[in-house]
Protein backbone atom coordinates (compact mmCIF):
# COMPACT_ATOMS: atom_id res chain seq x y z
CA UNK A 1 0.00 0.00 0.00
CA UNK A 2 1.53 3.13 -0.73
CA UNK A 3 0.33 6.65 1.06
CA UNK A 4 1.69 10.33 -0.45
CA UNK A 5 0.31 12.95 0.94
CA UNK A 6 -3.05 11.46 2.08
CA UNK A 7 -3.22 9.79 -1.61
CA UNK A 8 -3.87 5.97 -2.01
CA UNK A 9 -3.52 4.81 -5.73
CA UNK A 10 -5.03 1.54 -7.34
CA UNK A 11 -6.23 0.23 -10.51
CA UNK A 12 -8.05 -3.10 -11.08
CA UNK A 13 -11.59 -4.28 -10.63
CA UNK A 14 -12.83 -5.99 -7.36
CA UNK A 15 -11.25 -9.14 -6.32
CA UNK A 16 -13.82 -12.06 -4.83
CA UNK A 17 -11.55 -12.14 -2.09
CA UNK A 18 -11.16 -9.14 0.53
CA UNK A 19 -9.47 -6.69 -1.89
CA UNK A 20 -12.63 -3.75 -3.22
CA UNK A 21 -10.95 -1.22 -5.88
CA UNK A 22 -12.50 -0.66 -9.23
CA UNK A 23 -9.76 1.16 -11.41
CA UNK A 24 -7.30 3.39 -10.38
CA UNK A 25 -8.74 5.28 -7.33
CA UNK A 26 -7.32 7.88 -5.36
CA UNK A 27 -7.34 8.37 -1.64
CA UNK A 28 -8.22 11.80 -1.35
CA UNK A 29 -8.78 14.24 1.90
CA UNK A 30 -12.27 14.88 2.80
CA UNK A 31 -11.57 18.76 3.27
CA UNK A 32 -9.93 19.48 -0.28
CA UNK A 33 -13.53 19.07 -1.89
CA UNK A 34 -14.32 22.35 -3.87
CA UNK A 35 -17.28 24.31 -2.96
CA UNK A 36 -20.13 22.59 -3.52
CA UNK A 37 -22.27 23.04 -6.65
CA UNK A 38 -25.91 25.05 -6.26
CA UNK A 39 -28.65 22.65 -4.80
CA UNK A 40 -31.38 21.32 -7.39
CA UNK A 41 -34.45 22.19 -4.95
CA UNK A 42 -37.28 21.40 -6.66
CA UNK A 43 -35.42 17.66 -7.24
CA UNK A 44 -35.22 17.65 -3.47
CA UNK A 45 -38.50 18.35 -2.83
CA UNK A 46 -39.20 15.42 -4.69
CA UNK A 47 -36.42 13.51 -3.15
CA UNK A 48 -38.11 14.41 -0.32
CA UNK A 49 -41.81 13.43 -1.16
CA UNK A 50 -40.87 9.81 -2.30
CA UNK A 51 -38.76 9.15 1.07
CA UNK A 52 -41.91 10.12 2.93
CA UNK A 53 -43.93 8.09 0.89
CA UNK A 54 -41.86 5.12 1.35
CA UNK A 55 -41.47 5.71 5.11
CA UNK A 56 -45.07 5.84 5.72
CA UNK A 57 -46.80 3.48 2.76
CA UNK A 58 -44.27 1.16 2.17
CA UNK A 59 -45.20 -2.71 3.12
CA UNK A 60 -42.97 -3.39 5.63
CA UNK A 61 -41.13 -0.39 7.59
CA UNK A 62 -37.55 0.66 6.43
CA UNK A 63 -35.10 2.55 8.48
CA UNK A 64 -33.95 5.97 7.46
CA UNK A 65 -30.45 4.47 7.38
CA UNK A 66 -31.58 2.02 4.77
CA UNK A 67 -32.86 4.36 2.65
CA UNK A 68 -30.59 7.20 2.48
CA UNK A 69 -27.91 4.66 1.80
CA UNK A 70 -29.87 3.06 -1.31
CA UNK A 71 -30.54 6.67 -2.35
CA UNK A 72 -26.84 6.90 -2.37
CA UNK A 73 -26.11 3.88 -4.24
CA UNK A 74 -28.74 4.24 -6.71
CA UNK A 75 -26.50 7.51 -7.26
CA UNK A 76 -23.71 6.00 -8.26
CA UNK A 77 -24.75 2.99 -10.18
CA UNK A 78 -26.68 5.39 -12.85
CA UNK A 79 -23.11 7.35 -13.59
CA UNK A 80 -20.63 4.50 -14.46
CA UNK A 81 -19.91 0.56 -13.60
CA UNK A 82 -16.78 1.56 -10.97
CA UNK A 83 -18.89 4.77 -8.90
CA UNK A 84 -19.62 3.11 -5.55
CA UNK A 85 -20.56 3.63 -2.28
CA UNK A 86 -18.96 1.71 0.20
CA UNK A 87 -19.65 0.91 3.77
CA UNK A 88 -16.98 0.18 6.60
CA UNK A 89 -16.11 -2.83 5.80
CA UNK A 90 -15.46 -2.14 2.23
CA UNK A 91 -13.46 0.30 2.81
CA UNK A 92 -11.23 -1.32 5.13
CA UNK A 93 -11.24 -4.13 2.51
CA UNK A 94 -9.55 -1.60 0.19
CA UNK A 95 -7.23 -0.76 2.50
CA UNK A 96 -5.94 -3.76 2.70
CA UNK A 97 -6.65 -5.47 -0.32
CA UNK A 98 -3.21 -4.66 -1.85
CA UNK A 99 -0.86 -6.58 0.57
CA UNK A 100 -1.25 -9.82 -1.35
CA UNK A 101 -3.07 -12.06 0.61
CA UNK A 102 -6.77 -12.35 0.96
CA UNK A 103 -9.78 -14.55 1.30
CA UNK A 104 -11.80 -15.79 -1.44
CA UNK A 105 -12.26 -17.09 -4.79
CA UNK A 106 -9.45 -15.51 -6.84
CA UNK A 107 -11.33 -13.37 -9.52
CA UNK A 108 -11.21 -9.77 -10.49
CA UNK A 109 -14.99 -8.98 -11.59
CA UNK A 110 -16.81 -6.12 -12.94
CA UNK A 111 -20.66 -5.50 -13.84
CA UNK A 112 -21.61 -5.88 -17.48
CA UNK A 113 -25.92 -5.91 -18.06
CA UNK A 114 -27.05 -6.53 -14.64
CA UNK A 115 -24.85 -10.20 -14.69
CA UNK A 116 -21.00 -10.33 -12.85
CA UNK A 117 -18.04 -10.26 -15.33
CA UNK A 118 -15.30 -12.20 -14.86
CA UNK A 119 -12.36 -9.73 -15.76
CA UNK A 120 -9.36 -12.10 -14.92
CA UNK A 121 -8.93 -15.07 -13.01
CA UNK A 122 -5.61 -14.65 -10.35
CA UNK A 123 -2.80 -17.14 -10.71
CA UNK A 124 -2.97 -20.06 -8.69
CA UNK A 125 -6.22 -19.14 -6.89
CA UNK A 126 -9.06 -21.62 -6.91
CA UNK A 127 -10.97 -19.87 -9.43
CA UNK A 128 -8.18 -20.64 -12.07
CA UNK A 129 -8.14 -24.14 -10.75
CA UNK A 130 -11.19 -24.88 -11.30
CA UNK A 131 -11.36 -23.18 -14.95
CA UNK A 132 -12.86 -19.09 -14.80
CA UNK A 133 -11.76 -17.72 -17.38
CA UNK A 134 -12.33 -13.58 -18.39
CA UNK A 135 -15.16 -12.92 -19.99
CA UNK A 136 -17.21 -15.26 -18.46
CA UNK A 137 -20.59 -13.54 -17.09
CA UNK A 138 -21.87 -15.09 -13.63
CA UNK A 139 -25.70 -15.76 -13.73
CA UNK A 140 -26.28 -17.72 -10.46
CA UNK A 141 -24.44 -17.77 -7.05
CA UNK A 142 -25.59 -21.30 -5.74
CA UNK A 143 -29.33 -20.96 -6.41
CA UNK A 144 -29.28 -17.20 -6.46
CA UNK A 145 -30.06 -15.31 -9.52
CA UNK A 146 -27.78 -12.59 -9.91
CA UNK A 147 -29.93 -10.37 -12.04
CA UNK A 148 -31.15 -6.99 -9.49
CA UNK A 149 -28.38 -7.77 -7.43
CA UNK A 150 -25.34 -4.94 -6.79
CA UNK A 151 -21.92 -5.90 -7.62
CA UNK A 152 -21.65 -5.50 -3.67
CA UNK A 153 -23.87 -7.82 -2.78
CA UNK A 154 -22.40 -10.19 -5.44
CA UNK A 155 -19.31 -10.31 -4.12
CA UNK A 156 -20.35 -10.62 -0.75
CA UNK A 157 -21.84 -13.96 -1.13
CA UNK A 158 -19.19 -15.14 -3.27
CA UNK A 159 -16.62 -14.66 -0.37
CA UNK A 160 -16.94 -16.69 2.36
CA UNK A 161 -15.03 -19.21 4.93
CA UNK A 162 -12.04 -20.94 3.77
CA UNK A 163 -12.98 -24.71 2.76
CA UNK A 164 -16.57 -23.97 2.06
CA UNK A 165 -18.02 -24.40 -1.57
CA UNK A 166 -19.79 -22.18 -3.35
CA UNK A 167 -21.43 -23.06 -7.68
CA UNK A 168 -21.10 -20.61 -10.24
CA UNK A 169 -23.45 -20.75 -12.90
CA UNK A 170 -21.80 -18.60 -16.28
CA UNK A 171 -22.33 -18.44 -19.64
CA UNK A 172 -19.76 -18.47 -21.83
CA UNK A 173 -19.06 -17.61 -24.86
CA UNK A 174 -18.85 -20.57 -27.63
CA UNK A 175 -20.86 -22.58 -25.07
CA UNK A 176 -24.31 -23.55 -25.86
CA UNK A 177 -25.61 -23.94 -22.19
CA UNK A 178 -24.77 -22.42 -19.19
CA UNK A 179 -21.73 -23.97 -17.70
CA UNK A 180 -22.16 -24.78 -13.57
CA UNK A 181 -18.08 -24.50 -11.76
CA UNK A 182 -18.01 -25.52 -7.86
CA UNK A 183 -14.91 -23.91 -6.50
CA UNK A 184 -13.53 -24.15 -2.76
CA UNK A 185 -13.00 -20.76 -1.42
CA UNK A 186 -9.79 -20.67 0.27
CA UNK A 187 -6.92 -17.73 1.82
CA UNK A 188 -5.53 -16.64 -1.33
CA UNK A 189 -1.97 -15.76 -1.50
CA UNK A 190 -0.85 -13.97 -4.78
CA UNK A 191 2.73 -13.95 -5.83
CA UNK A 192 2.84 -11.05 -8.01
CA UNK A 193 6.48 -11.74 -9.93
CA UNK A 194 7.23 -15.21 -11.45
CA UNK A 195 9.95 -16.07 -13.36
CA UNK A 196 11.82 -18.46 -15.36
CA UNK A 197 14.37 -19.12 -18.40
CA UNK A 198 12.68 -19.85 -21.65
CA UNK A 199 15.88 -20.84 -23.58
CA UNK A 200 19.35 -19.85 -23.44
CA UNK A 201 19.70 -16.22 -22.71
CA UNK A 202 15.69 -15.79 -23.29
CA UNK A 203 14.22 -14.94 -19.88
CA UNK A 204 10.23 -14.74 -18.78
CA UNK A 205 8.46 -13.04 -16.53
CA UNK A 206 5.05 -12.90 -15.68
CA UNK A 207 3.30 -10.37 -13.49
CA UNK A 208 -0.02 -11.69 -12.12
CA UNK A 209 -1.13 -8.41 -10.29
CA UNK A 210 0.51 -5.17 -9.25
CA UNK A 211 1.30 -5.31 -5.93
CA UNK A 212 2.99 -2.74 -3.64
CA UNK A 213 6.17 -4.40 -3.85
CA UNK A 214 5.90 -5.37 -7.50
CA UNK A 215 8.71 -3.03 -8.09
CA UNK A 216 11.47 -4.24 -6.48
CA UNK A 217 10.29 -7.98 -6.91
CA UNK A 218 10.47 -7.50 -10.70
CA UNK A 219 14.20 -5.89 -10.27
CA UNK A 220 15.16 -8.88 -7.99
CA UNK A 221 13.65 -11.58 -10.72
CA UNK A 222 15.65 -9.49 -13.69
CA UNK A 223 18.54 -9.91 -11.68
CA UNK A 224 18.45 -13.57 -11.26
CA UNK A 225 17.79 -14.33 -15.09
CA UNK A 226 20.67 -12.06 -16.06
CA UNK A 227 22.55 -14.16 -14.30
CA UNK A 228 21.49 -17.76 -14.89
CA UNK A 229 21.95 -15.65 -18.53
CA UNK A 230 26.06 -15.25 -18.13
CA UNK A 231 25.65 -11.64 -17.48
CA UNK A 232 22.71 -10.17 -19.42
CA UNK A 233 19.95 -11.24 -21.40
CA UNK A 234 19.53 -11.90 -24.80
CA UNK A 235 15.59 -10.44 -24.58
CA UNK A 236 12.83 -10.85 -22.16
CA UNK A 237 9.16 -12.07 -22.54
CA UNK A 238 6.41 -9.74 -19.85
CA UNK A 239 3.52 -11.68 -19.47
CA UNK A 240 0.53 -9.33 -18.34
CA UNK A 241 -2.03 -11.76 -19.39
CA UNK A 242 -4.69 -11.86 -17.13
CA UNK A 243 -3.94 -9.35 -14.98
CA UNK A 244 -6.31 -7.43 -13.80
CA UNK A 245 -4.21 -4.39 -12.06
CA UNK A 246 -3.30 -3.23 -9.04
CA UNK A 247 -1.05 -0.75 -7.42
CA UNK A 248 -0.58 2.71 -9.82
CA UNK A 249 3.06 2.92 -8.23
CA UNK A 250 3.93 -0.51 -9.23
CA UNK A 251 2.67 0.24 -12.55
CA UNK A 252 4.93 3.55 -12.68
CA UNK A 253 7.97 1.13 -11.31
CA UNK A 254 7.46 -2.22 -13.64
CA UNK A 255 7.36 0.17 -16.44
CA UNK A 256 10.21 2.65 -15.27
CA UNK A 257 12.53 -0.81 -15.36
CA UNK A 258 12.82 -0.53 -18.74
CA UNK A 259 12.83 2.49 -20.04
CA UNK A 260 15.70 5.43 -19.41
CA UNK A 261 13.34 9.17 -19.48
CA UNK A 262 10.22 10.04 -20.89
CA UNK A 263 6.50 9.98 -19.13
CA UNK A 264 5.04 6.64 -18.43
CA UNK A 265 1.31 7.95 -17.63
CA UNK A 266 -0.82 10.79 -16.90
CA UNK A 267 -4.35 11.56 -15.79
CA UNK A 268 -7.14 14.55 -16.84
CA UNK A 269 -9.97 15.34 -14.68
CA UNK A 270 -12.18 18.15 -13.83
CA UNK A 271 -10.59 18.48 -10.23
CA UNK A 272 -7.09 19.90 -9.96
CA UNK A 273 -5.86 16.91 -7.44
CA UNK A 274 -7.11 14.55 -10.24
CA UNK A 275 -4.11 15.77 -12.64
CA UNK A 276 -0.83 13.65 -12.06
CA UNK A 277 2.02 12.80 -14.56
CA UNK A 278 4.08 9.99 -13.89
CA UNK A 279 7.68 10.23 -15.14
CA UNK A 280 10.61 7.30 -15.33
CA UNK A 281 13.85 8.00 -13.95
CA UNK A 282 16.01 5.39 -13.66
CA UNK A 283 18.27 3.01 -16.32
CA UNK A 284 16.68 0.27 -18.30
CA UNK A 285 17.42 -2.73 -16.31
CA UNK A 286 17.85 -4.73 -19.44
CA UNK A 287 20.31 -2.35 -21.05
CA UNK A 288 18.57 -2.17 -24.44
CA UNK A 289 17.79 -5.98 -24.61
CA UNK A 290 14.84 -6.81 -26.56
CA UNK A 291 10.84 -6.55 -25.09
CA UNK A 292 7.95 -8.74 -25.78
CA UNK A 293 4.49 -8.10 -24.08
CA UNK A 294 2.14 -10.04 -23.79
CA UNK A 295 -1.85 -8.97 -23.54
CA UNK A 296 -4.88 -9.88 -23.47
CA UNK A 297 -8.61 -9.53 -22.78
CA UNK A 298 -7.79 -9.82 -18.99
CA UNK A 299 -4.98 -7.54 -18.92
CA UNK A 300 -6.62 -4.56 -17.59
CA UNK A 301 -5.73 -1.09 -15.75
CA UNK A 302 -1.65 -0.94 -14.44
CA UNK A 303 -1.18 -4.02 -17.05
CA UNK A 304 -2.37 -1.44 -19.32
CA UNK A 305 -0.60 1.50 -18.37
CA UNK A 306 2.95 -0.80 -19.03
CA UNK A 307 2.08 -1.90 -22.19
CA UNK A 308 0.92 1.25 -23.23
CA UNK A 309 3.99 3.11 -22.15
CA UNK A 310 6.22 0.54 -23.98
CA UNK A 311 3.91 0.72 -26.81
CA UNK A 312 4.29 4.34 -27.04
CA UNK A 313 7.76 4.59 -26.20
CA UNK A 314 8.83 1.85 -28.64
CA UNK A 315 10.57 0.06 -26.08
CA UNK A 316 8.64 -3.38 -26.38
CA UNK A 317 6.57 -5.01 -28.97
CA UNK A 318 2.90 -5.70 -27.99
CA UNK A 319 1.27 -9.29 -28.80
CA UNK A 320 -1.81 -10.73 -28.00
CA UNK A 321 -5.08 -9.80 -27.63
CA UNK A 322 -6.78 -6.53 -27.19
CA UNK A 323 -7.12 -5.27 -23.65
CA UNK A 324 -9.78 -5.05 -21.10
CA UNK A 325 -9.70 -1.18 -21.81
CA UNK A 326 -10.06 0.24 -18.32
CA UNK A 327 -9.24 4.25 -18.17
CA UNK A 328 -11.17 5.77 -15.87
CA UNK A 329 -9.41 7.23 -12.54
CA UNK A 330 -11.47 6.31 -9.31
CA UNK A 331 -10.94 8.86 -6.11
CA UNK A 332 -11.81 7.62 -3.20
CA UNK A 333 -13.17 9.84 -0.33
CA UNK A 334 -13.43 8.99 3.09
CA UNK A 335 -17.01 9.60 4.56
CA UNK A 336 -18.13 10.08 8.17
CA UNK A 337 -18.73 6.50 10.03
CA UNK A 338 -16.18 4.73 8.52
CA UNK A 339 -17.89 4.57 4.75
CA UNK A 340 -16.68 6.56 1.34
CA UNK A 341 -17.05 7.25 -1.85
CA UNK A 342 -15.85 6.07 -4.81
CA UNK A 343 -16.05 8.40 -7.78
CA UNK A 344 -14.88 7.99 -11.13
CA UNK A 345 -12.61 11.70 -11.39
CA UNK A 346 -10.42 11.40 -13.97
CA UNK A 347 -9.37 8.95 -17.28
CA UNK A 348 -5.42 8.17 -17.19
CA UNK A 349 -3.54 8.55 -20.98
CA UNK A 350 -0.70 6.97 -22.56
CA UNK A 351 2.83 8.96 -22.81
CA UNK A 352 1.61 10.00 -26.70
CA UNK A 353 -1.88 11.04 -25.57
CA UNK A 354 -4.08 8.52 -25.85
CA UNK A 355 -7.28 6.96 -23.81
CA UNK A 356 -7.36 3.47 -23.04
CA UNK A 357 -10.96 3.63 -21.72
CA UNK A 358 -13.44 1.33 -23.69
CA UNK A 359 -10.75 0.61 -26.35
CA UNK A 360 -7.60 -0.82 -24.48
CA UNK A 361 -4.25 -1.35 -25.57
CA UNK A 362 -4.35 -2.68 -29.21
CA UNK A 363 -1.70 -5.08 -30.03
CA UNK A 364 1.21 -4.50 -32.36
CA UNK A 365 0.70 -8.25 -33.47
CA UNK A 366 -2.20 -9.74 -32.74
CA UNK A 367 -3.23 -13.50 -32.32
CA UNK A 368 -5.97 -15.28 -32.34
CA UNK A 369 -7.28 -17.37 -29.17
CA UNK A 370 -6.44 -21.20 -31.22
CA UNK A 371 -4.60 -24.44 -29.43
CA UNK A 372 -2.28 -26.40 -31.21
CA UNK A 373 -2.41 -30.01 -31.17
CA UNK A 374 0.09 -32.34 -32.70
CA UNK A 375 -0.97 -34.89 -35.66
CA UNK A 376 -0.76 -38.32 -34.62
CA UNK A 377 0.00 -39.45 -38.36
CA UNK A 378 1.44 -36.73 -39.82
CA UNK A 379 3.45 -37.23 -43.28
CA UNK A 380 6.87 -37.12 -42.98
CA UNK A 381 8.59 -34.85 -45.61
CA UNK A 382 10.68 -36.54 -47.96
CA UNK A 383 14.86 -35.33 -47.60
CA UNK A 384 18.29 -35.80 -48.93
CA UNK A 385 18.88 -38.45 -46.35
CA UNK A 386 16.22 -40.93 -47.37
CA UNK A 387 17.38 -40.71 -51.16
CA UNK A 388 18.64 -44.29 -52.04
CA UNK A 389 22.49 -44.07 -52.70
CA UNK A 390 22.55 -40.49 -50.89
CA UNK A 391 26.21 -38.86 -49.93
CA UNK A 392 26.82 -39.19 -46.01
CA UNK A 393 28.08 -36.18 -44.41
CA UNK A 394 31.43 -37.21 -42.54
CA UNK A 395 30.54 -34.96 -39.71
CA UNK A 396 27.16 -35.82 -38.31
CA UNK A 397 26.84 -38.35 -35.93
CA UNK A 398 23.64 -41.11 -37.17
CA UNK A 399 23.09 -42.20 -33.72
CA UNK A 400 22.44 -39.13 -31.89
CA UNK A 401 18.81 -39.22 -34.07
CA UNK A 402 16.42 -41.45 -33.95
CA UNK A 403 14.10 -42.32 -36.69
CA UNK A 404 12.10 -39.29 -36.93
CA UNK A 405 14.74 -36.74 -37.13
CA UNK A 406 14.94 -35.67 -33.16
CA UNK A 407 17.56 -35.96 -31.13
CA UNK A 408 17.48 -38.16 -28.18
CA UNK A 409 17.92 -35.24 -25.17
CA UNK A 410 14.37 -34.25 -26.11
CA UNK A 411 12.85 -38.01 -25.69
CA UNK A 412 10.36 -37.96 -22.97
CA UNK A 413 10.49 -34.29 -22.13
CA UNK A 414 7.02 -32.52 -21.63
CA UNK A 415 4.71 -30.98 -24.32
CA UNK A 416 6.44 -28.52 -26.46
CA UNK A 417 5.36 -24.78 -25.70
CA UNK A 418 3.51 -24.85 -29.33
CA UNK A 419 1.47 -26.92 -27.39
CA UNK A 420 1.17 -25.54 -24.11
CA UNK A 421 1.52 -21.89 -24.64
CA UNK A 422 1.24 -21.05 -28.22
CA UNK A 423 0.86 -17.25 -27.52
CA UNK A 424 4.33 -17.60 -25.44
CA UNK A 425 5.86 -19.78 -27.87
CA UNK A 426 4.94 -17.21 -30.78
CA UNK A 427 6.17 -14.49 -28.38
CA UNK A 428 9.44 -16.55 -27.88
CA UNK A 429 10.05 -16.98 -31.53
CA UNK A 430 9.30 -13.36 -32.57
CA UNK A 431 11.85 -12.22 -29.32
CA UNK A 432 14.89 -14.36 -30.95
CA UNK A 433 13.49 -12.58 -34.31
CA UNK A 434 14.34 -8.96 -32.75
CA UNK A 435 17.96 -10.33 -31.15
CA UNK A 436 19.13 -11.54 -34.35
CA UNK A 437 17.72 -8.27 -35.97
CA UNK A 438 19.60 -5.79 -33.37
CA UNK A 439 22.64 -7.94 -33.60
CA UNK A 440 22.69 -7.03 -37.90
CA UNK A 441 21.87 -3.25 -37.04
CA UNK A 442 24.89 -2.72 -34.67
Amino acid sequence: MVFKRNILILISGITVGVMLSLGHGVLADRNENQTSPSLPLAELRTFSEVFGKIKSDYVKEVDDKTLLEGAIRGMLADLDPHSAYMDADSFKELQVGTTGEFGGLGIEVGMEDGFVKVIAPIDDTPAQKAGVQAGDLIIRLDSAPVKGMSLGDAVKIMRGKPGTDIVLTVVREGEEKPLTITITRAIIKVKSIKNRMLDDGFGYVRVTQFQARSGKDLAKALKKLNKESGGQLNGLVLDLRNNPGGVLNAAVDVSNAFLNKGTIVYTEGRVKNSEMRFNASSGDLLKGAPIVVLINGGSASASEIVAGALQDHKRAVIVGQPSFGKGSVQTILPMQGGTALKLTTALYYTPSGRSIQAEGIIPDIELKSIKLAKMEHSLKMLKEADLSGHLENGSRDIDQADETGSLDKDAGQDKPLEETDYPLFEALNLLKGLYILRDYNK
